[in-house]
């Protein structure tokens, strides 16, 4: 499974992006999908994730609650991110765990997008 991480750029205070992470691979049973982000100087922090259940379940990092939201398929795993500020500026890694026939489940890591939000 490979992943393919697009979305990212510049975008002024109040803007909106999506990102997307699309996911490679034959029979792949996407589990969990998420998306972490790291600003410089700070640590790589959780922004949403989603585990697939039978609902969904989504859970989000306190700081992008109510502006952010994430979905997935099993093609891959989205952002949808809204209301943008400054504080969001980082590069963001996409996650997922996936299963298929011939590896079962394993995690697999995105290149990292960056996502620049100009005051």
């Amino acid at each position: 499974v490979q992943l393919q991480a697009s979305g990212g750029g510049l975008v002024q205070t109040g803007g909106s992006l999506r990102l997307s992470c699309a996911a490679s691979g034959s029979n792949l049973i996407l589990n969990i999908g998420g998306w972490y982000r790291q600003a410089p100087g700070l640590e790589r922090e959780l922004v949403a994730r989603i585990t697939r259940t039978s609902v969904d379940r989504a859970t989000y990092g306190e700081s992008v609650k109510g502006r952010f939201t994430v979905s997935r398929d099993n093609t891959g795993v989205y952002l949808q991110m809204n209301s943008l500020g400054p504080e969001d500026t980082a590069v963001y890694f996409c996650h997922i765990n996936a299963w298929t026939p011939t590896t079962g489940s394993v995690d697999y890591w995105g290149h990292g997008t960056l996502v620049t939000v100009s005051s």
